[in-house]
């Protein structure tokens, strides 16, 4: 087991640390591609430079438990990496109309858990109160990435695997509601934990 220690000791260029930097990279990749989105190729840069950010967010997380490299600068920067991916390629599909109509509630809400989870875990960090992560919240994770690879193929996409952007949509969607889910869990966590503080 990895003490505080150790994980205060670990290194900032270690390999588990330098994929979380990649993931964080790898988003003004992908937003300068969605800039061009007639252009078919660059559709296909931008899906590769974001299925590379996405694996990484398995690897890095398994590398640092691997080999005992867990450290406060990962653990702190690899949610920030997964949200400000998320959050950017949802903006960047909605600005360019791949996310249209009823939708763009679906990216709402993902967009809002998001921000709202992060405020909560920043409460519960000064509380000292660590909110772990389900399994479900994992599934949720992957179904967004998943969502988001499908429609950032979009049209190029379409002439591989016709239905590419209705998948990504109802990806988008499952997405969604298991935001919800789990958005309520940690936030019927944070409402006992913010009554027992005040009482």
């Amino acid at each position: 087991m990895t003490t505080p220690q150790a994980q205060r000791r670990a290194s900032p260029l270690s390999l588990p640390n330098i994929l979380t930097y990649g993931r964080i990279a790898a988003v003004p990749v992908v937003v300068f591609c969605l800039f061009w989105p007639t252009d078919l190729w660059i559709r296909w840069v931008a899906f590769a430079a974001f299925v590379a950010a996405a694996v990484t967010d398995y690897f890095d997380g398994y590398l640092a438990r691997a080999w005992g490299q867990q450290s406060s600068l990962g653990r702190m920067l690899d949610p920030i990496a997964d949200k400000l991916l998320v959050s950017a390629c949802l903006l960047m599909l909605a600005a360019d109309g791949s996310i249209a109509g009823w939708s763009l509630w679906a990216a709402i809400i993902i967009l809002c858990r998001e921000i709202l989870v992060s405020g909560l875990r920043e409460f519960l960090a000064e509380l000292r109160v660590s909110v772990p992560v389900t399994w479900l919240a994992k599934w949720k994770t992957t179904a967004q990435l998943v969502a988001l690879g499908f429609l950032l193929a979009g049209p190029a996409g379409e002439q591989i695997l016709p239905g590419t952007t209705v998948i990504g949509l109802v990806l988008l969607w499952v997405s969604a509601v298991l935001t919800l889910y789990t958005g309520y869990d940690y936030f019927r966590s944070g409402v006992r934990h913010l009554i027992e503080d005040g009482a």
